[in-house]
């Protein structure tokens, strides 16, 4: 090579950098914006990109919605067979809404994405029964947690956005394969993730705040911790997985910490109301996550669920999608009142069913932990579904062995029980119909079969 070319090597690099670099949006450059959010000095200044917002404005436009139709006329339920949620919707309405549904969630796939177009009966398609979940649960979110819809509400264009299955999800992560012990454990760090803005904070924020309700606090009310330094600690891995969701947060809603927080004590309630909003923001979503969505995680196909075989859950970009306010406060719920009231859920009435007897599920659980797996989940779904049509009583029963702290054991088969009967009641059975039965010693030594909980028909 000569002397010329070695000179020209570095020129000729800078100018493919720079080709390479002109391919790709620039969106961050200057000029920003920038609006004052709380008292001048305090750093609380929310910034904005003018470019950045014009590609989310595009993200969030709002489809028009249908004409108004009459709602007069013979109901849902007496022109069509087995309509379980709006059975005394007008017909006309009734229709409306399964149009523009069908627009929000399938518009190429249309009615047959749900629907067995030979039979619209039939239930067999799973995504009927899911689509009829998720109609109840968003009308769940427009009247129980106005706290934090407000009368804006949500419909299924807010998640969904033209998609079969929304573009923000999350399944439950598996844990960490340690290869013999010799990597130990990494605590979720040091492998960036989206989840958490592409830092090495912990990279499942979700499954302990958005789904397990552990505490986001990290900060106490105290200067000191107490006599046994409980009550005013929290380690530093609490604080990264706290911070994780925060920057989850940050990220899902397009702003930075001080959107809801006040910059000169982020441990202070004084400051934007936004941190209330967010406050039951985060209860509304372990609402929609253990009550709507692990529920059925057994109507799912496998490939659907993720790779414990959980069902996709929600956060807080799953309505959010990088925008302050879903779809930038847009109120599609005005044309759309019937999402915004609870409709009586009316199942057809089914067969005589077999009497039950028996136990009919047997849930186990890991060594130390009362945490339902995902896949029992879905078994106790399948159980509450057994118990709708049959109308049966069932008694709950928890077990322990003998080794160790016998009393510990004993409250760790309790609250193992207790477990299981939130999640029957989550998936529908009503609290009068379950028992709980004192716990149990099996007899012999540490096994599997040890940490279990029965559901057993009521004798």
């Amino acid at each position: 090579m000569t002397m010329r070319a070695l000179i020209a090597l570095p020129a000729l690099a800078a100018l493919l950098l720079a080709a390479g670099c002109q391919k790709v949006p620039v969106v961050e450059r200057p000029p920003v914006e920038s609006v004052q959010h709380g008292f001048r000095g305090t750093g609380m200044v929310q910034v904005y990109n003018p470019r950045r917002l014009e590609q989310q404005l595009a993200n969030n436009a709002v489809p028009e919605a249908p004409p108004q139709v009459p709602g007069d006329g013979p109901k849902a339920g007496e022109v069509y067979q087995n309509v379980q949620v709006l059975k005394d919707l007008g017909i006309g309405p009734f229709t409306r809404l399964m149009v523009a549904m069908t627009t929000w969630v399938a518009p190429n796939e249309g009615c047959g994405y749900c629907h067995n177009l030979q039979n619209l009966a039939d239930d067999s398609v799973y995504t009927k029964q899911v689509a009829r979940k998720m109609l109840q649960m968003t009308q769940h979110v427009n009247t129980q947690w106005k706290s934090h819809v407000a009368d804006t509400g949500v419909t299924c264009w807010t998640c969904h956005r033209g998609q079969p299955v929304p573009q923000y999800t999350w399944f439950t992560v598996p844990p960490q394969d340690q290869k013999a012990n010799f990597i130990g454990d990494k605590a979720q760090q040091n492998t960036p993730a989206k989840s958490v803005g592409l830092s090495s904070l912990p990279y499942d924020p979700f499954q302990p705040y958005l789904r397990d309700a552990l505490p986001i606090r990290v900060i106490g009310n105290d200067v000191l911790p107490g006599v046994d330094g409980a009550n005013n600690r929290a380690s530093i891995k609490q604080a990264e997985f706290t911070y994780g969701l925060m920057m989850h947060m940050s990220d899902a809603l397009g702003v930075n910490c001080t959107y809801c927080h006040n910059s000169r004590s982020f441990a202070s309630w004084e400051g934007p109301t936004q941190r209330v909003n967010a406050y039951f923001g985060i209860r509304m979503v372990r609402d929609i996550n253990l009550a709507y969505l692990e529920p059925i995680t057994g109507v799912f196909p496998k490939h659907r669920l993720g790779e414990l075989g959980d069902v996709a859950k929600t956060n807080c970009a799953t309505c959010h999608q990088g925008a302050y306010k879903p779809l930038y406060g847009a109120n599609m719920l005005k044309d759309f009142p019937e999402l915004a009231s609870v409709s009586a859920v009316v199942a057809p009435a089914p067969a005589a069913a077999a009497a039950l007897e028996g136990t009919l599920a047997r849930v186990l659980f890991a060594v130390g932990r009362a945490e339902i797996a995902p896949q029992y989940r879905a078994q106790i779904a399948t159980v509450a579904g057994t118990l709708a049509k049959a109308g049966t009583r069932v008694d709950i029963s928890g077990f322990a062995d003998q080794t160790g702290n016998r009393d510990a054991n004993l409250e760790l088969a309790k609250q193992r029980a207790f477990a299981v009967r939130d999640a029957l009641k989550a998936a529908g059975v009503p609290e009068d119909r379950i028992s709980l039965r004192k716990p149990e010693f099996v007899v012999g030594g540490v096994s599997e079969d040890a940490r279990r909980v029965e559901i057993n028909v009521a004798k």
